[in-house]
Protein backbone atom coordinates (compact mmCIF):
# COMPACT_ATOMS: atom_id res chain seq x y z
CA UNK A 1 0.00 0.00 0.00
CA UNK A 2 1.14 3.96 -0.67
CA UNK A 3 0.25 6.22 1.56
CA UNK A 4 1.73 10.39 0.60
CA UNK A 5 0.79 11.38 4.60
CA UNK A 6 2.31 8.30 6.51
CA UNK A 7 5.12 6.83 5.67
CA UNK A 8 4.60 3.21 7.50
CA UNK A 9 7.83 2.02 6.12
CA UNK A 10 9.63 4.58 7.11
CA UNK A 11 8.11 5.10 10.53
CA UNK A 12 9.36 1.32 11.14
CA UNK A 13 12.74 1.62 9.92
CA UNK A 14 13.53 4.40 11.88
CA UNK A 15 12.28 2.60 15.27
CA UNK A 16 14.72 -0.46 14.47
CA UNK A 17 17.48 2.27 13.94
CA UNK A 18 16.50 4.07 17.05
CA UNK A 19 16.59 0.76 19.21
CA UNK A 20 20.03 -0.26 17.28
CA UNK A 21 21.40 3.46 18.26
CA UNK A 22 20.13 2.48 22.09
CA UNK A 23 22.14 -0.95 22.09
CA UNK A 24 25.44 0.45 20.45
CA UNK A 25 25.21 3.46 22.86
CA UNK A 26 25.13 0.78 25.42
CA UNK A 27 27.40 -1.51 24.09
CA UNK A 28 30.09 2.01 23.89
CA UNK A 29 29.46 2.65 27.45
CA UNK A 30 30.24 -0.99 28.28
CA UNK A 31 33.56 -0.95 26.69
CA UNK A 32 34.88 2.34 27.58
CA UNK A 33 34.02 2.03 31.16
CA UNK A 34 34.56 -1.88 31.43
CA UNK A 35 31.72 -2.58 33.08
CA UNK A 36 28.15 -4.51 32.04
CA UNK A 37 26.74 -3.40 35.34
CA UNK A 38 26.69 0.21 35.82
CA UNK A 39 23.55 1.68 37.47
CA UNK A 40 20.80 -0.76 39.06
CA UNK A 41 18.41 -0.08 35.85
CA UNK A 42 21.33 -2.24 33.46
CA UNK A 43 20.62 -5.29 36.04
CA UNK A 44 18.68 -4.56 39.14
CA UNK A 45 19.38 -8.54 40.67
CA UNK A 46 23.05 -8.29 39.76
CA UNK A 47 23.28 -4.60 40.58
CA UNK A 48 22.17 -5.64 43.88
CA UNK A 49 24.59 -8.72 44.08
CA UNK A 50 27.46 -6.78 43.17
CA UNK A 51 26.77 -4.29 46.33
CA UNK A 52 26.73 -6.75 48.43
CA UNK A 53 29.70 -8.46 47.41
CA UNK A 54 31.69 -4.82 47.39
CA UNK A 55 30.86 -4.27 50.93
CA UNK A 56 32.02 -7.58 51.83
CA UNK A 57 35.43 -6.53 49.48
CA UNK A 58 36.07 -3.46 51.22
CA UNK A 59 35.01 -4.96 54.47
CA UNK A 60 38.11 -7.47 54.06
CA UNK A 61 40.33 -4.91 52.67
CA UNK A 62 39.83 -2.68 56.36
CA UNK A 63 40.52 -6.20 57.90
CA UNK A 64 43.55 -6.96 55.90
CA UNK A 65 44.79 -3.41 57.08
CA UNK A 66 43.77 -4.06 60.93
CA UNK A 67 45.43 -7.04 60.97
CA UNK A 68 48.75 -5.37 59.56
CA UNK A 69 48.16 -2.79 61.92
CA UNK A 70 47.45 -5.17 64.90
CA UNK A 71 51.01 -6.94 64.16
CA UNK A 72 53.10 -4.37 63.90
CA UNK A 73 51.25 -3.68 67.33
CA UNK A 74 52.28 -6.48 68.47
CA UNK A 75 55.79 -6.51 67.23
CA UNK A 76 56.63 -3.06 68.88
CA UNK A 77 55.68 -4.65 72.25
CA UNK A 78 57.58 -7.64 71.92
CA UNK A 79 60.67 -5.43 70.61
CA UNK A 80 60.50 -3.76 74.12
CA UNK A 81 60.15 -6.48 75.87
CA UNK A 82 63.40 -8.06 74.07
CA UNK A 83 64.82 -5.04 75.16
CA UNK A 84 63.35 -5.61 78.80
CA UNK A 85 64.54 -9.28 78.69
CA UNK A 86 68.23 -8.38 78.22
CA UNK A 87 68.39 -5.86 81.03
CA UNK A 88 67.26 -8.81 83.57
CA UNK A 89 69.48 -10.81 82.43
CA UNK A 90 72.27 -8.42 83.28
CA UNK A 91 70.48 -7.69 86.19
CA UNK A 92 70.16 -10.93 87.29
CA UNK A 93 74.60 -11.20 86.41
CA UNK A 94 74.74 -8.62 88.72
CA UNK A 95 72.50 -9.73 91.64
CA UNK A 96 74.56 -13.21 91.03
CA UNK A 97 77.87 -11.77 91.26
CA UNK A 98 76.70 -9.56 94.60
CA UNK A 99 75.47 -12.96 96.48
CA UNK A 100 79.44 -13.38 96.61
CA UNK A 101 80.54 -12.90 100.24
CA UNK A 102 83.99 -11.62 99.17
CA UNK A 103 82.14 -9.27 97.01
CA UNK A 104 79.46 -7.83 99.46
CA UNK A 105 82.11 -7.60 101.88
CA UNK A 106 83.87 -5.44 99.72
CA UNK A 107 81.61 -1.87 100.04
CA UNK A 108 83.20 -0.12 96.91
CA UNK A 109 82.03 -3.41 94.66
CA UNK A 110 78.85 -3.60 96.39
CA UNK A 111 77.75 -0.11 95.99
CA UNK A 112 79.24 -0.14 92.34
CA UNK A 113 77.29 -3.05 92.37
CA UNK A 114 74.14 -1.98 94.01
CA UNK A 115 74.25 1.28 91.26
CA UNK A 116 74.32 -0.39 87.98
CA UNK A 117 71.67 -2.82 89.60
CA UNK A 118 69.16 -0.05 90.51
CA UNK A 119 70.15 2.07 86.87
CA UNK A 120 68.82 -1.19 85.11
CA UNK A 121 65.47 -0.82 87.17
CA UNK A 122 65.10 2.31 86.25
CA UNK A 123 65.88 1.58 82.57
CA UNK A 124 63.00 -1.02 82.98
CA UNK A 125 60.49 1.97 84.03
CA UNK A 126 61.60 3.70 81.41
CA UNK A 127 60.68 1.25 78.61
CA UNK A 128 57.86 0.13 79.99
CA UNK A 129 56.23 3.73 80.41
CA UNK A 130 57.77 4.66 76.44
CA UNK A 131 56.65 1.96 74.92
CA UNK A 132 53.83 2.80 72.61
CA UNK A 133 52.29 2.44 68.95
CA UNK A 134 50.63 5.96 68.00
CA UNK A 135 48.98 7.28 71.18
CA UNK A 136 48.37 3.77 72.65
CA UNK A 137 50.67 2.76 75.53
CA UNK A 138 51.35 -0.99 75.64
CA UNK A 139 52.99 -1.95 78.80
CA UNK A 140 52.60 0.15 81.22
CA UNK A 141 49.38 -0.98 82.27
CA UNK A 142 46.83 1.71 80.62
CA UNK A 143 45.87 -0.46 78.50
CA UNK A 144 44.85 -4.29 79.54
CA UNK A 145 43.56 -5.18 76.40
CA UNK A 146 43.61 -4.42 72.70
CA UNK A 147 41.14 -4.98 70.61
CA UNK A 148 41.41 -5.41 66.93
CA UNK A 149 38.86 -6.26 64.41
CA UNK A 150 40.27 -8.50 61.69
CA UNK A 151 37.58 -9.70 59.42
CA UNK A 152 34.67 -7.91 57.58
CA UNK A 153 31.81 -8.83 60.68
CA UNK A 154 30.45 -8.03 64.02
CA UNK A 155 31.66 -11.70 65.17
CA UNK A 156 33.30 -13.18 68.03
CA UNK A 157 35.36 -14.85 65.19
CA UNK A 158 36.48 -12.05 62.88
CA UNK A 159 38.03 -10.18 66.44
CA UNK A 160 41.30 -11.03 68.16
CA UNK A 161 41.60 -9.90 71.85
CA UNK A 162 45.17 -9.28 73.38
CA UNK A 163 45.63 -9.53 76.49
CA UNK A 164 48.79 -7.03 77.36
CA UNK A 165 51.01 -7.66 80.63
CA UNK A 166 52.26 -4.69 82.53
CA UNK A 167 56.34 -4.47 82.83
CA UNK A 168 57.15 -1.65 84.75
CA UNK A 169 59.20 -2.50 87.70
CA UNK A 170 56.49 -2.58 90.23
CA UNK A 171 54.61 -5.27 88.06
CA UNK A 172 57.52 -7.37 87.99
CA UNK A 173 58.11 -7.43 91.81
CA UNK A 174 61.98 -6.08 91.25
CA UNK A 175 61.53 -2.59 93.12
CA UNK A 176 63.07 -1.70 96.47
CA UNK A 177 65.88 -4.89 96.10
CA UNK A 178 69.67 -4.16 97.10
CA UNK A 179 72.44 -5.44 96.11
CA UNK A 180 74.44 -4.55 99.42
CA UNK A 181 74.30 -7.89 101.56
CA UNK A 182 74.59 -11.40 100.51
CA UNK A 183 71.23 -11.62 102.03
CA UNK A 184 69.24 -8.96 99.73
CA UNK A 185 71.63 -9.69 97.16
CA UNK A 186 70.11 -13.66 97.01
CA UNK A 187 66.82 -11.93 97.37
CA UNK A 188 67.19 -10.07 94.35
CA UNK A 189 68.22 -12.85 92.11
CA UNK A 190 64.97 -14.48 93.13
CA UNK A 191 63.28 -11.81 91.86
CA UNK A 192 64.33 -11.31 88.84
CA UNK A 193 64.36 -14.56 88.34
CA UNK A 194 60.87 -14.64 88.79
CA UNK A 195 60.54 -11.23 86.61
CA UNK A 196 62.22 -13.04 83.28
CA UNK A 197 60.05 -15.88 83.73
CA UNK A 198 56.50 -13.67 83.83
CA UNK A 199 58.18 -11.00 81.28
CA UNK A 200 59.21 -14.60 79.02
CA UNK A 201 55.28 -15.88 79.28
CA UNK A 202 54.37 -12.58 78.55
CA UNK A 203 56.12 -12.34 75.26
CA UNK A 204 55.21 -16.00 74.09
CA UNK A 205 51.76 -15.05 74.84
CA UNK A 206 52.26 -12.10 72.26
CA UNK A 207 54.07 -14.13 70.17
CA UNK A 208 51.28 -16.64 69.81
CA UNK A 209 48.67 -13.59 69.29
CA UNK A 210 50.92 -12.55 66.39
CA UNK A 211 50.79 -15.80 64.66
CA UNK A 212 47.15 -15.82 65.53
CA UNK A 213 46.42 -12.84 63.56
CA UNK A 214 48.75 -13.49 60.48
CA UNK A 215 47.03 -16.70 60.26
CA UNK A 216 43.44 -14.83 60.20
CA UNK A 217 45.30 -12.31 57.91
CA UNK A 218 46.31 -14.99 55.71
CA UNK A 219 42.86 -16.53 55.41
CA UNK A 220 41.14 -13.11 55.03
CA UNK A 221 43.28 -11.81 52.04
CA UNK A 222 42.07 -15.06 50.07
CA UNK A 223 38.54 -14.69 50.39
CA UNK A 224 39.20 -10.95 49.25
CA UNK A 225 40.86 -12.35 46.22
CA UNK A 226 37.78 -14.84 45.84
CA UNK A 227 35.03 -12.51 46.47
CA UNK A 228 36.89 -9.91 43.88
CA UNK A 229 36.86 -12.14 41.36
CA UNK A 230 33.30 -13.12 42.09
CA UNK A 231 32.42 -9.07 41.56
CA UNK A 232 34.60 -9.33 38.42
CA UNK A 233 33.02 -12.14 36.82
CA UNK A 234 29.61 -10.57 37.95
CA UNK A 235 29.95 -6.90 36.59
CA UNK A 236 32.96 -7.08 34.61
CA UNK A 237 32.45 -6.28 30.84
CA UNK A 238 33.22 -9.38 28.50
CA UNK A 239 35.40 -7.81 26.15
CA UNK A 240 35.53 -10.07 23.49
CA UNK A 241 31.73 -10.78 22.90
CA UNK A 242 30.99 -6.84 23.57
CA UNK A 243 33.46 -6.34 20.58
CA UNK A 244 31.59 -8.87 19.01
CA UNK A 245 28.49 -7.04 19.85
CA UNK A 246 29.95 -3.46 18.78
CA UNK A 247 31.04 -4.17 15.56
CA UNK A 248 27.52 -6.38 14.31
CA UNK A 249 25.86 -3.23 15.85
CA UNK A 250 28.00 -0.81 13.58
CA UNK A 251 26.66 -3.06 10.81
CA UNK A 252 23.41 -3.14 11.58
CA UNK A 253 22.90 1.02 12.10
CA UNK A 254 24.70 1.34 8.68
CA UNK A 255 22.29 -0.90 6.99
CA UNK A 256 19.43 0.90 9.56
CA UNK A 257 20.23 4.34 7.80
CA UNK A 258 20.16 2.85 4.23
CA UNK A 259 16.95 1.33 4.72
CA UNK A 260 15.54 4.34 6.40
CA UNK A 261 17.10 6.55 3.07
CA UNK A 262 15.53 4.32 1.04
CA UNK A 263 11.95 3.88 2.71
CA UNK A 264 11.47 7.91 2.86
CA UNK A 265 11.36 8.00 -0.98
CA UNK A 266 8.30 5.44 -1.23
CA UNK A 267 5.24 8.23 -0.91
CA UNK A 268 7.44 9.52 -4.44
CA UNK A 269 6.34 6.30 -6.01
CA UNK A 270 2.44 7.27 -5.18
CA UNK A 271 2.94 10.80 -7.00
CA UNK A 272 3.91 8.68 -9.74
CA UNK A 273 0.40 6.90 -10.23
CA UNK A 274 -1.54 10.52 -9.87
Amino acid sequence: MLFINTNLSALGAQNNLNATDSQLQNIVSQLSSGLQIQTAADNPAGYAISQSLQSEINGYGAAISNSQTAVSVLQTAQGAMNQQEAILQQANSIATQAANTTTAANTTAANADNNQFQALITQLDQIAQSTTFGSVSLLNGSNAVLTFQVGPQDVSNNQVAVSLTTTTSSALAVTSLSLLSVTSAQAAMSAVQSAIAALASAAASIGSSQNQIQALSANVTVAQQNLTAANANLVDVNVASATSQFTSLQILEQSGVTVLSQAQQIPQLALKLI
